[in-house]
């Protein structure tokens, strides 16, 4: 361990101040064996010139990685928003469809009635008197009709 120790001479210090009796200096007042930086070496240049370098480069990847990662999440949002709107927009498309497919319902059954001609008008009015009892109800023989075609009902999906 190195230690310093100082010196304590009189230096001609006297009341009068120092421009009459300056300090000496032949004697140092600090003695002692301390570290001095030595002079780089080649390879120790080179090693410091290279990690100097690789901190640059690491710096510049590292602002890189940062401005992609921003860029990243703008552009997932943007498409978590895409698809927010995807899903609404299948979701009105469904609704529309179902009243689309009840509007052709009704088309078809309004055809099938217009093909089999089920709904006529009168052709003439026949008014008859009430019945007053039981005997004198008669029964009357209704004709059935069938249609030729089973009928195509769409109906919802």
């Amino acid at each position: 361990m190195n230690t310093a120790r100082v010196k304590i001479e009189e230096y001609g210090y006297n009341r009068t101040g120092y421009a009459t009796s300056p300090v000496k200096e032949d004697h140092s007042v600090i003695e002692g064996s301390f570290y001095q930086q030595k002079p780089m070496t080649v390879p120790e240049m080179i090693n410091r010139r290279i990690n100097k370098t690789l901190c640059f480069f690491l710096g510049v990847a590292i602002s890189i990685t940062f401005v992609s990662y921003y860029i990243a999440m703008n552009y997932e949002a943007k498409l978590n928003n895409l698809d927010n709107e995807i899903v609404r927009l299948n979701s009105e498309n469904q609704d529309l469809q179902a009243e689309l497919d009840r509007y052709k319902s009704f088309n078809n059954v309004d055809n099938k009635i217009e093909e089999f001609n089920l709904l006529q008008k009168a052709e003439k009015v026949i008014e008859v008197t009430a019945l007053n009892s039981d005997s004198d109800i008669k029964t009357v023989a209704v004709p059935v009709k069938t249609a030729a075609n089973k009928f195509n009902w769409a109906i919802g999906y």
